[in-house]
């Protein structure tokens, strides 16, 4: 197994358990978390560490938007 590979599979895995142990208070919180970690692995396998920052970004945003609309209802 490569080692950019295990640096992933640690990240996300740290991502998604962090989320659990800290106990998020709503869905905005929990969906950006989520989708922070899943951006950031998707844009890591893409590209690289520049792609990993981008998608990190890109996907907690999303994810915080959605979760907020979740809470809202």
């Amino acid at each position: 197994m490569s080692r950019k590979l295990v640096i992933i599979l640690i990240a996300a895995i740290l991502g998604f358990a962090s989320t659990f142990l800290t106990g998020c208070a709503n869905n905005a919180q929990t969906y950006g978390a989520y989708g922070a970690v899943g951006g950031g692995v998707i844009g890591a396998v893409a590209g690289g560490v520049g792609g990993a920052v981008a998608g990190a970004a890109i996907g907690g945003g999303v994810g915080y938007v959605i979760g907020n609309e979740e809470d809202k209802h």
